[in-house]
């Protein structure tokens, strides 16, 4: 009997070990591909008359936005909503913490929790490891080898899309090598101002032995006059049965420092630029 109870009680404590890691690994992938082109400010929309671009255009453009907006963005104010829940064994649990997060150019966040309700466990392992992963995700080398480039991707272009903003790029992204930092699935980039303002998509390397599927939701929004997150969903279905359920809302934006985003020259589409060398 004591044998069955000190073995029925490992469990719980590695599943919670690694449940974490899941959750630290899927936020990590928005933080460190996504940032900092969750933040843009919008322009005169240079491509209104230009046909659609290429896949090769379009991650161009997307990467040299994102280089333009890290310069651009001095810093922010906002306020988060963390809740993540586990259903399945050993037991359900759930908590809830919300967080304020200022963040000052190039790569300070400082985190203020105002409130923690429900499982201890997740309140210490889960939201409170997120945060350090996430100032973690700041590092220059760890933004590099994950970053959504060519270096790190292949992009195929699937086509334009009708958004609520606007006419958006929609895109299939498959990663170049199995890294739990990376993921494979599709990102619908803004065709006006190149910035990712939706992702779906799964890590392309599982995350933990306990994990059979995970999959990522990760929305942006007009915030005054910036594109910043405004929810991120992640599901994870755990080989033991249950699954794990984490959400973040994104609220009440500040923005505190800004100059001016760089603008892009005009490209045309690979098709058009044929022609006009056919014609030369």
């Amino acid at each position: 009997m004591k044998t069955y109870l000190k073995n029925y009680w490992i469990v719980p404590i590695s599943f919670g070990h690694y449940f974490c890691l899941d959750f630290c690994c899927l936020l990590l992938l928005m933080l460190v591909t996504l940032w900092p082109a969750s933040a843009q400010q919008p322009s005169t929309p240079p491509y209104a008359d230009a046909v659609p671009l290429s896949a090769e255009q379009v991650v161009h453009n997307l990467v040299q936005m994102n280089l333009h907006r890290a310069q651009a963005l001095d810093g922010f104010q906002g306020t988060r909503i963390y809740r993540a829940e586990y259903r399945g064994f050993p037991g359900d649990r759930s908590a809830e913490m919300i967080v304020n997060v200022s963040y000052v150019s190039p790569a300070t966040k400082e985190f203020k929790i105002r409130s923690a309700t429900g499982s201890k466990l997740i309140i210490d392992k889960v939201f409170m490891k997120l945060l350090e992963a996430e100032k973690e995700a700041l590092d220059s080398e760890m933004q590099r080898r994950s970053a959504l480039t060519e270096d790190n991707y292949r992009f195929t272009l699937i086509g334009l899309e009708a958004g609520l903003s606007g006419s958006t790029y929609m895109l299939q992204v498959e990663p170049l090598r199995k890294d739990k930092y990376l993921y494979r699935g599709r990102i619908w980039v803004d065709a006006v101002d190149f910035a990712v303002v939706r992702l779906e998509a799964v890590p392309a390397r599982n995350p933990s032995f306990w994990t059979r599927r995970s999959e990522i939701v990760q929305l942006y929004s007009k915030f005054g006059d910036f594109w910043l997150p405004a929810s991120n969903h992640s599901i994870s279905t755990i080989r033991l049965g249950g699954h794990a359920d984490l959400t973040i809302g994104y609220t009440d934006y500040e923005i505190t420092g800004t100059t001016r985003v760089s603008s892009l020259p005009m490209h045309r589409s690979s098709s058009h630029m044929g022609a006009v060398r056919a014609q030369e």
